[in-house]
């Protein structure tokens, strides 16, 4: 019986068939490796440019709903000092996973060695101010969130983590730049406080070198532009 069937397939069919195998399985390897060159290793997060690939897509989607932050890591270099790079790395690590959980089906970047963001969305309901009050309450989770301590082998570890949030409804912006500069400002003003910070419409004409807040590393030399 199986004789018969086999001489009823084409040879081509099946050809196929067994090419199948090893085509999926290159597949299967091409997503592992896009994976891993658009994500950090230790964190967990998207690099910048796949962050900012999906983060414009969620923003496309739920326009108003959306949700931005950028984090600093304080004192990475003080844990680096006097606790160990493991440490470090251990903090960096935390920082991560605490971010892609609050974040949810968003997404989560590493931009440098402390420097961090996500971008996640509230349900929006029929009344702004509900919409606000909703994602003023998720960014004081996510700073809760991210000052535990983290638990190293020689024990619980404090961490500083500085936040700022900006709402693309609260805003009236629908742009990523934008979004991440008033995330940004709002974050720097209230560096190593117990409180997030929350971007008002000022934050968005704040100077920028490089596309970067005046004052962020590497940008002393460069020159200064205005606001979009």
């Amino acid at each position: 019986m199986s004789v018969h069937l086999h001489s009823q397939i084409p040879q081509s069919a099946l050809m196929l068939t067994a090419a199948a195998i090893p085509i999926a399985g290159w597949a299967l390897h091409v997503r592992a490796l896009h994976r891993r060159l658009s994500g950090d290793s230790l964190s967990g997060a998207l690099r910048r440019p796949e962050f900012e690939r999906r983060a414009r897509r969620i923003i496309r989607r739920h326009h108003g709903e959306v949700l931005l932050c950028v984090v600093d890591l304080d004192y990475l270099k003080r844990i680096n000092d006097n606790w160990g790079h493991e440490a470090g790395d251990a903090a960096v690590a935390a920082t991560g996973a605490r971010l892609v959980r609050w974040a949810g089906d968003g997404a989560v970047g590493r931009f440098g060695g402390d420097e961090m963001a996500a971008i996640t969305w509230v349900p929006a309901a029929s009344d702004p101010t509900v919409v606000a009050r909703a994602q003023r309450q998720k960014l004081t989770e996510l700073k809760r969130m991210l000052s535990e301590p983290v638990d190293t082998p020689t024990g619980p570890m404090p961490v500083g983590v500085s936040v700022g949030g900006a709402s693309a409804l609260h805003l009236g912006v629908s742009d990523l730049p934008r979004l991440m500069r008033g995330a940004d400002v709002a974050m720097y003003r209230t560096k190593h406080q117990p409180f997030p910070g929350w971007a008002e419409q000022n934050d968005l004409r704040a100077r920028q070198v490089n596309g970067r807040r005046k004052g962020r590393p590497g940008t002393a030399l460069a020159v200064e532009s205005q606001p979009a």
